[in-house]
C-alpha cells in the first residue's frame, strides 16, 4: 500500500507524455450528430441480438415515461 503514491504519479506523467507527443488531448465538447454517428453501430448490434424493435421501443417508452413525457 506504501507504493500506490509513486506508481500513481508514474501513470500520471506516461498519460501526460503520451497526450503530448501524440496529441490525444481534445478540447471543447463532441458535436450531437458525431456522438449519435458513434453510437448507432452499437444500438443496431444490440437490437439484433437482444430481441428486436419491440423491446427498444418498450425500454424507450419506459425510459420516456420515468422522465415524465
Amino acid at each position: 500500500m506504501a507504493q500506490t503514491a509513486p506508481r500513481t504519479a508514474l501513470r500520471t506523467q506516461g498519460r501526460r507524455a503520451y497526450s503530448a507527443a501524440f496529441g490525444t488531448r481534445r478540447q471543447g465538447q463532441r458535436h450531437p450528430l458525431v456522438a449519435t454517428a458513434m453510437v448507432l453501430p452499437l444500438a443496431a448490434l444490440l437490437v439484433v441480438v437482444f430481441g428486436g424493435w419491440e423491446a427498444v421501443v418498450t425500454q424507450a417508452s419506459s425510459v420516456g415515461v420515468m422522465l415524465g413525457r
